[in-house]
């Protein structure tokens, strides 16, 4: 216990003995993990959202989305390598696979559990359909939506250490290099990584708030799973 306790002082006190190098890794991993995110997002909201409010066509979510599920990141990567040069850009589609699913998942469900009754008023009142998902089905969807946002977020950061075998950068760089940066070195970089899909899910969490309709605040949500046996998007609640 007491040798516990102490490596895990040892690696604090890397933490605070390299400030510059860690500053470094962190700002790449922020940016890897980004990256993967945002591209992630162009995909797969559009995609969930139109499926969602057409309601129809699920198959199409469920194989993209249990498609990436079952792509195992380094598998994503191993294939990657031969086609394109290892570093960032083979790291960046690995991470993008990993973050489509959640977000497409709930995307697709919250638009298309949207009350029927709502959306036939507001068709009813001459809206268009762009207009119905903007404005009705959009707004009443957001917290089941940022759910998956927020989900792909934590996989992201913590999956990005991933990086360091192909040459990305990142955490991972001082994780996997315990010759360089001893065990010490490990703990204290796995430590950040932690401290980091903490923060970055609370960031999204207060965005998620902030984008919320007042009514809706507050109201908790589960995450998503889109099941690839015949069937439907099945909520987990």
């Amino acid at each position: 216990m007491i040798g516990d306790l102490s490596v895990f002082g040892d690696a604090v006190r890397f933490i605070g003995d390299n400030p510059s190098l860690l500053w470094h890794k962190t700002v790449e991993h922020l940016v890897l993990s980004g990256a993967a995110v945002g591209i992630a997002l162009l995909i797969a909201l559009p995609v969930g959202l139109v499926l969602g409010h057409l309601r129809r066509y699920s198959f199409l979510a469920i194989s993209i989305s249990n498609v990436g599920r079952a792509l195992p990141t380094l598998a994503v990567i191993a294939i990657g390598v031969v086609f394109l040069p290892v570093g960032f850009t083979v790291v960046l589609i690995s991470l993008v696979v990993l973050a489509v699913p959640p977000i497409l998942t709930n995307a697709y469900v919250a638009v298309s559990e949207t009350d029927s009754e709502t959306v036939e008023a507001a068709r009813g009142m001459g809206m268009t359909e762009t207009q119905i998902l903007r404005r009705v089905e959009l707004p009443l969807a957001t917290p089941l939506l940022f759910s998956g946002i927020r989900t792909a977020v934590v996989f992201v950061v913590a999956s990005a250490t991933i990086a360091a075998i192909a040459g990305g950068g990142g955490l991972g760089d001082v994780i996997v290099n315990q010759a360089s940066y001893g065990i010490e070195g490990v703990i204290g970089a796995s430590m950040l990584v932690c401290l980091l899909a903490f923060a970055c899910d609370g960031l999204v969490a207060l965005v998620q708030w902030l984008v919320t309709p007042k009514p809706l605040r507050g109201r908790r949500v589960a995450d998503t799973t889109l099941v690839s046996e015949p069937g439907e998007a099945v909520p987990s609640r």
